[in-house]
């Protein structure tokens, strides 16, 4: 029992971060987009990133490149339509399908492109 409590401390020891470190996260590395236009103002992106730290990164990535997307079709809102993620390795991978529109679709999870495209330079979020 005596080792056991001695190799404990150590275990754990191994397990902390270094110093200097607490609390800091490793930059996100975004590694691209790709657009299909699927059929009329239906658009799909596939986009891939290391370093998410949560899924929520994955499709704040999305919703950037949907986002820039509309923008540069002279549209200025979209809608998102549904989103399936992959996860290899330390590689996250999205495609995401959003509606574009020159007005506000109809729809809960629905952006102002203006808005988000601002919000996404902010926050050191690659658009298309």
């Amino acid at each position: 029992m005596i080792r056991l409590a001695l190799i404990t401390p150590v275990l754990l020891a191994a397990c902390a971060m270094a110093p200097g470190t607490e609390g800091v996260r490793p930059a996100p590395v975004y590694e691209g987009v790709e657009t299909s236009l699927l059929e009329g103002d239906l658009v799909q992106f596939h986009v891939s990133m290391r370093g998410a730290a949560v899924q929520e990164d994955l499709d704040n990535y999305a919703e950037c490149a949907a986002a820039q997307y509309a923008l540069i079709r002279d549209y200025g809102f979209a809608r998102h339509v549904r989103t399936t993620m992959k996860q290899a390795g330390g590689s996250r991978t999205a495609d995401a399908v959003y509606l574009i529109s020159p007005s506000l679709p109809r729809g809960l999870r629905t952006i102002d492109a203006e808005v988000v495209v601002a919000d996404c330079a902010a926050n050191g979020i690659p658009t298309v």
